[in-house]
């Protein structure tokens, strides 16, 4: 009986605010990078616009293709690609080679993009230490909705953005055209070449997701994955 009676009583849900209004505090109001650079540093993601939404008309200027745009594109294509930083992986395989695994996400979808051996001492190095990235890679397709990229070129996307800005596309074409910086993360036979063999017969590249010898050092905050050891 108290029961029913204390349900029955009970009204609406009263106002959060209670009716009150926040006085204005005097200071003006954030504009759109400023909101964006708050929600990042706050939440930890971007809630009001997708943070390549400043970057896409440079990005139409570079030819670059967005995910939704690249699903056209044909095996063998060689293509520009860029998005934010969503994760990164360098798991143990077969041949004991060093692969990076890394997704951008670029705001009409994710890119899969792989980067070999080869490509080590041009890319590791962007690839681990920047947040936005520019790609220039070959489609590779193994079926009718799987699609990669493989990472033959990297560049770090704000700072790109900011060469454009200062001097034009002129300025951007020739750092693209820059040969990439050697001595890298990933390049050479560390170790002496020495490999890690796991039981189910794969093996594991020395520097394959392994924490560095010595204390930890202090991390900022990450905004994407990385897999347990990766450089970045």
């Amino acid at each position: 009986e108290l029961r029913r009676g204390a349900r029955g009583a009970a009204g609406a849900q009263l106002p959060l605010a209670g009716g009150r209004k926040t006085a204005p505090a005097g200071l003006p109001d954030l504009d759109d990078a400023e909101r964006l650079s708050a929600e990042l540093g706050v939440l930890g993601m971007d809630s009001s616009r997708h943070l390549m939404a400043d970057h896409r008309a440079f990005l139409d200027e570079l030819g670059a293709l967005s995910a939704r745009r690249l699903r056209e594109a044909e095996h063998g294509a060689t293509v520009l690609v860029a998005g934010a930083k969503a994760a990164t992986q360098t798991p143990p395989i077969r041949s004991g080679k060093r692969v990076i695994f890394t997704t951008l996400d670029d705001g009409t979808g994710l890119i899969d993009l792989a980067f070999f051996d080869d490509a080590h001492e041009r890319c590791a190095h962007t690839v681990f230490h920047s947040w936005l990235l520019l790609v220039r890679g070959v489609v590779q397709r193994r079926g009718p909705r799987s699609l990669s990229v493989v990472g033959a070129a990297a560049w770090n996307l704000a700072e790109l953005a900011e060469v454009r800005a200062e001097g034009g596309l002129d300025a951007v074409a020739l750092r693209l055209a820059e040969p990439g910086p050697e001595g890298e993360e990933g390049g050479g036979s560390p170790a002496g070449g020495r490999r890690i063999r796991l039981a189910n017969g794969f093996e594991m590249h020395p520097w394959a997701d392994l924490r560095p010898a010595g204390e930890g050092t202090a991390t900022t905050r990450k905004l994407w994955h990385q897999s347990s050891g990766s450089a970045g």
